[in-house]
C-alpha cells in the first residue's frame, strides 16, 4: 500500500504565501504523476496542479502564475508553493499520486487525508 501525508496548511492573509508538502510512504514500487486537488463545501474536488515523473507540470487556470508544484523524488515528496493567495483559494487541499505498490502489478491513484488552507483577513 501507499500512504500520502500532507502538511503545511493553515490560516493566511490575502496576498500571503503557504507551502504544502506531501510525503509518500509504504510499499512503493514506483510513483508516476503526483498532484494537488482542492475541495470546498458544496463543490466537487477540482484539480490544482500535477507534475509527472519527468517534471512536466499542469496547472488549473485559476492558479497559474501564483502556484508552483515541484517534487523531490529522492524523498518521495511533492510540494505546492502558493503565493498571492486569495480568499477563493480557501479549501481542503488533497495530495494525489498515481503509484504502483510493490504488491500489485499495476498503478492506481492514492489520496491523502487533506490539509485545510484558509485565506482570510
Amino acid at each position: 500500500q501507499v500512504q500520502l501525508v500532507e502538511s503545511g496548511g493553515g490560516l493566511v492573509q490575502p496576498g500571503g504565501s503557504l507551502r504544502l508538502s506531501c510525503v509518500a510512504s509504504g510499499s512503493i514500487f514506483s510513483i508516476n504523476t503526483m498532484g494537488w486537488y482542492r475541495q470546498t463545501a458544496g463543490k466537487q474536488r477540482e484539480l490544482v496542479a500535477t507534475i509527472s515523473s519527468g517534471g512536466s507540470t499542469n496547472y488549473a487556470d485559476s492558479v497559474k502564475g501564483r502556484f508552483t508544484i515541484s517534487r523531490d523524488n529522492t524523498k518521495n515528496t511533492v510540494y505546492l508553493q502558493m503565493n498571492s493567495l486569495k480568499p477563493e483559494d480557501t479549501a481542503v487541499y488533497y495530495c494525489n499520486s498515481e503509484a504502483r505498490s510493490s504488491r500489485y502489478a499495476y498503478a492506481m491513484p492514492y489520496w491523502g487525508k487533506g490539509t485545510l488552507v484558509t485565506v482570510s483577513s
